[in-house]
């Protein structure tokens, strides 16, 4: 596996907790959206942020694509 595709993985974990939902929900709402392409794209910069960062960066990913997410 990757170290892009572990990233990914940690990024899913997190922000799952982060919003209260299952892994299943946050999988379809970033494969839906497109955010696992944008963290593997953007892995560089991301990897050396924190969770907070990440979380609240794609909350605004998804917001800026029409995403409803529910808390």
């Amino acid at each position: 596996m990757s170290k892009e595709m572990k990233f990914t993985a940690l990024c899913l974990e997190s922000y799952k907790l982060h919003r209260g939902l299952s892994g299943k929900e946050v999988a379809r709402l970033f494969s839906d959206y497109g955010v696992f392409d944008y963290i593997y794209e953007f892995y560089d910069v991301l990897h050396t942020t924190g969770y907070d960062y990440i979380n609240n960066d794609i909350d605004l990913y998804l917001k800026s694509r029409g995403a409803v997410i529910s808390v």
